[in-house]
């Protein structure tokens, strides 16, 4: 359970730095007009909110915290 909380931890500070950073996007598909069998999609390009990356951090550290100082 400690090794786990660590390499959670770890995971969530990686990502949320990198959301923190403003580089993590990803491309959400939005149907946008269907008429039938015919259907127009849009693809909007979004970024995680730096708000979620700030978070995502104190949360790692949090569990890097708490997996250092648990006991076996």
């Amino acid at each position: 359970m400690r090794m786990g909380m660590i390499i959670a931890g770890i995971l969530f500070v990686v990502v949320g730095a990198a959301a923190f950073t403003g580089n993590l996007d990803f491309t959400q598909d939005k149907e946008v007009l269907k008429i039938g069998d015919l259907s127009a999609t849009v693809q909007q390009e979004k970024t995680v909110p730096q708000w979620a990356g700030g978070a995502s951090v104190l949360i790692g550290l949090g569990l890097l915290v708490a997996g250092a100082m648990r006991k076996r």
